[in-house]
């Protein structure tokens, strides 16, 4: 079976922010992308779970964003939330920033879920056992900025304030904890027009899209919502604005008839110590000596539901980008699980709220890869 493999036709996900700032006139910052230069202030703006073929598919819905689009960006493997935003932050792949999914083993730790900083699939806080910034020590592109002069603001709902992730990813900049839309969009614009930079996250279009299904009814009306948002922002850009509307990953329909229970499956579980990742993109630990076997077992019983590899053939397909540092290596799976068309691999006893979505992400098919780059000028 022939691995897919990062294509160079298409910049990353994580070039964003460092030509962005580039643009800006910010030392220590290449331009990896074409942007207009002699920027006042911009702000890259995440909305999460815009796939570009999604927004390609439901155009009519989004004007504004419609008529924006233009570039398309590749977002790296695993297509998630948790290496998309570590993307943004660092200006580095998974291999670098080691984010390596939604839940992946830790060296002392073990299971450990990177979005919500708690061991998988429940536990207490591990704010003050992991620090984050021990966990992802890479400078942030945030912090970076700040060291030359700039301000840098993270305009996020308030619930983030302080979080794991933000810990890891997004610090250095000040924090504006937002309520909703509206204040999303002041705040934003507020930024731009003092001659900041800022980087703004918007996350429920991903949320309806895993609960309905992306391209349902709710997901198409709160597409229209965030379409109105950035109308909103770009309304009140000043001259030498720019806003850089991006995404962490698209999303697919799972099909009932393509999901696999791998608490339900004996032998997918033989050999194994411990699952990560998600259902789109499993990191599966095994017990010494038993890496052929597990990836007989799983290779036999997914077929063609999925790429099946040991971490030596994903990192040297480039999955996780051209480097994978060393303490990077451990938190992936002996074995690596990227699911095919509409599969899922699910664990309905341990993971029984993600088993129940209808909207997934995470793998490698365009869907899930290929996310638009919406520029506006002021």
């Amino acid at each position: 079976m022939q691995l897919p493999q990062p294509d160079s036709r298409f910049p990353h996900l994580a070039d964003v922010v460092p030509s962005v700032l580039a643009a800006m006139g910010v030392a220590g910052f290449d331009s990896r992308i074409l942007l207009h230069g002699n920027l006042s202030g911009a702000c890259v703006l995440l909305i999460d779970g815009l796939g570009a073929e999604l927004l390609d598919t439901c155009a009519a819905d989004a004007p504004v964003l419609a008529g924006m689009r233009g570039q398309t960006l590749q977002v790296g493997f695993p297509s998630t939330t948790v290496a998309g935003l570590a993307a943004l932050g660092t200006g580095c792949r998974s291999g670098e920033h080691g984010m390596v999914g939604y839940s992946f083993r830790l060296p002392g730790t073990g299971l450990f879920n990177a979005l919500r900083w708690r061991p998988h699939p429940g536990g207490q806080d591990l704010l003050e056992e992991v620090p984050p910034e021990r966990m992802q020590p890479m400078p942030t592109t945030l912090e970076r900025a700040v060291s030359a002069g700039v301000a840098v603001s993270v305009v996020s709902p308030a619930e983030f304030t302080g979080s794991g992730m933000t810990r890891a990813v997004l610090r250095g900049a000040r924090y504006v904890g937002v309520q909703g839309l509206g204040d999303l969009a002041a705040c934003v614009r507020a930024a731009v027009a003092d001659g900041g930079f800022c980087y703004g996250y918007h996350g429920e279009l991903d949320l309806l899209g895993h609960l309905y299904g992306p391209g349902s009814a709710a997901w198409r009306m709160q597409l229209r919502q965030v379409d109105r948002l950035v109308e909103s922002v770009v309304e009140g850009l000043p001259p030498g604005g720019l806003l850089a509307v991006v995404a962490d990953h698209g999303m697919v329909a799972v099909e009932t008839a393509d999901i696999v229970d791998v608490d339900g499956c004996e032998p997918l579980l033989d050999g194994v110590q411990a699952i990560g990742g998600e259902p789109r993109a499993r990191h599966v630990y095994v017990a010494d000596g038993a890496t052929e076997a597990v990836l007989a077992a799983w290779r036999g019983t997914l077929a063609d539901r999925a790429w099946v590899v040991s971490r030596e053939e994903a990192v040297a397909a480039g999955w996780f980008g051209e480097r994978v540092a060393d303490e990077v290596r451990p938190r992936i799976g002996d074995v690596v699980v990227a699911a095919r068309g509409s599969a899922a691999v699910v664990r309905r006893t341990v993971e029984p709220l993600e088993s129940s979505l209808i909207g997934h992400h995470g793998s490698l098919t365009t869907a899930e890869q290929r996310v638009p780059l919406l520029l506006a000028y002021g």
